[in-house]
């Protein structure tokens, strides 16, 4: 069975920073393409970045350039690293992963950041 768990969220005020951990079972990161989303209070789940089973890396207009979506293959982790956090970027964050006929999703982890 995947699994998928998040960690690292946290409260933290403007211009801080936060990694966010997503801790992968029964499947290889390095094998596979993962994304991290996340979802503020009522408002819709967002896309924030994606990394390819070949290491190609792709991230939303509000992040990029403050977030870096990476992965640890020896511990079977895919990371966020978020700095210079706005109160714009507070949500719920997942992570998730794929195959051709299943989307796997994680609990999520709460980020919110303070002005």
């Amino acid at each position: 069975q995947v699994q998928l768990v998040e960690s690292g969220g946290g409260f933290v005020r403007a211009g801080g920073s936060l990694r966010l951990s997503c801790e992968v079972s029964e499947l290889e990161v390095s094998r596979n393409g993962f994304g991290w989303y996340r979802q503020a209070p009522g408002k819709q789940r967002e896309w924030v970045a994606t990394i390819t089973d070949g290491g190609s890396k792709a991230y939303g207009d509000s992040v990029r350039g403050r977030f870096t979506i990476s992965r640890d293959n020896a511990k079977n982790t895919v990371y966020l690293q978020m700095n210079n956090l706005k109160p714009e970027d507070t949500g719920v964050y997942y992570c998730r992963t794929w195959s051709t006929v299943v989307n796997y999703w994680g609990q999520g982890t709460q980020v919110t950041v303070s002005s």
